[in-house]
């Protein structure tokens, strides 16, 4: 049976491009399905579902869209509009992936609908706004971004080979197939380098065990796509050992993954350890870029990218009053897991973060503030990379699964 694929785009402006890349897909053997989201004229060809459809599925009417001309409005709805259709064809099984063109505006439109699409489902964007920074345009989903190099304006040499390439990589995408593989139970975890020997252990016995587990880096856009995938239902379980983008959403460290971190685990109520992996540490880039008001902090480069600032017993003392607040509204089986000798590889004694008192603040707070009726804690003579710290975590959760 062919593939098909979605083509979202402003018709009345990029019509000629649009065309080419659909003929180009067509001649893959490929079907296509053309949604437009142009609002200022009349299409260059008829696409499947109209620019009006778009429009009333983003809440207003084509003609108010027009009327108004008020073009960042405008792009929001027609956003909003691509976004409900494609949900809504995605769910009837009517395409296999999505592709669109554009510059600022169209990559915007055609992002917002991309975003709400499952991940796994092949998604490409070629745009002008591809060599800056993505990260609104890809957010927490597997977009691939594909750079125009020229404005998506016109056809032209250069233009052409971008485009083909374009439709020849979408093409390759819906048509790869997945060599089959055994379903295991998902089990999500969260690590950093400096908690990598505990998750690593994790990680060894969980699948010895016949799981399957999903490993992501806590620099933010991680704890962002973890907390995303735990809202989607796709984890039976979790070990979010590493809980340490809570210190630069504090703190002002460029890791934060929001202020929702920790919230998906306790709304969906499934089984949840924590534990208070790097908490001792505030993430800069360069040692040039540290804010100047930090200069009298416990720094550590971490490597030329990354310089590391110790929290503060303060901060400390913050940080577990937001942790245990947030499990206090779990509604499933939660264990939160202390290391009363580090949290950290270089939070324990001899290394460079090591500071009982920071440590003890976090604690405190911890016990202070978690409600032991709907949180289990679990406080440990262990550092937390020792492999016994690792393989309670591992003992608990598989308990919890087991009920």
């Amino acid at each position: 049976m062919s593939k098909t694929v979605l083509l979202i785009g402003t018709l009345d402006t990029k019509g000629r491009e649009y065309a080419y890349v659909r003929d180009l897909i067509r001649g893959r053997g490929l079907e296509t399905l053309v949604l437009d989201a142009g609002v200022l004229g009349e299409p260059v060809f008829t696409p499947d579902s109209p620019a009006a459809r778009t429009a009333e599925a983003g809440g207003d009417s084509l003609a108010k869209l027009r009327e108004k001309r008020d073009r960042g409005y405008a792009l929001e709805i027609m956003g909003l509009g691509a976004r409900a259709l494609a949900v809504k064809l995605a769910a009837e099984g009517k395409f296999d992936g999505v592709i669109s063109l554009g510059g600022s505006g169209g990559t915007s439109i055609g992002t917002t609908a991309m975003k709400a699409l499952p991940v796994g489902m092949p998604k490409l964007m070629v745009s002008t706004m591809a060599s800056g920074n993505v990260g609104p345009y890809v957010g927490v989903k597997d977009i691939t971004m594909m750079h125009s190099v020229v404005d998506v304006s016109g056809l032209n040499r250069l233009s052409r080979r971008i485009f083909a390439n374009a439709a020849g990589a979408i093409g390759g995408m819906v048509e790869q197939t997945m060599p089959k593989t055994e379903e295991k139970p998902l089990i999500g975890a969260t690590m950093f380098g400096v908690t990598t020997p505990c998750v690593d252990r994790v990680r060894e016995r969980m699948e010895a065990s016949g799981y399957e587990m999903l490993v992501f880096h806590a620099v933010g856009s991680g704890g962002r796509s973890f907390e995303a995938l735990i809202s989607d239902g796709v984890f039976d379980g979790i070990v979010d050992a590493t809980t340490t983008e809570w210190c630069d959403e504090l703190v002002g460290g460029v890791l934060s993954a929001g202020p929702e971190r920790l919230d998906a685990a306790a709304k969906k109520g499934i089984p949840q350890i924590v534990s208070l992996g790097a908490l001792d540490m505030v993430n800069f880039g360069p040692r040039d870029t540290l804010p100047a008001k930090f200069e009298k902090r416990n720094i550590y480069i971490h490597n030329p990218e990354v310089t590391l600032m110790r929290t503060t017993p303060e901060e400390c003392a913050k940080l577990g009053e937001i942790i245990a607040k947030k499990l206090n509204k779990t509604t499933g089986p939660t264990a939160l897991f202390v290391p009363l000798k580090g949290v950290s590889a270089i939070d324990v004694e001899g290394m460079p973060f090591y500071d009982p008192a920071a440590d003890a603040a976090l604690f405190g707070a911890i016990r202070a503030n978690l409600d032991r009726s709907k949180v289990e804690l679990v406080e440990l003579d262990l550092a937390i990379n020792d492999p016994a710290f690792a393989d309670a975590m591992v003992d608990r959760l598989q308990k919890m699964l087991a009920k």
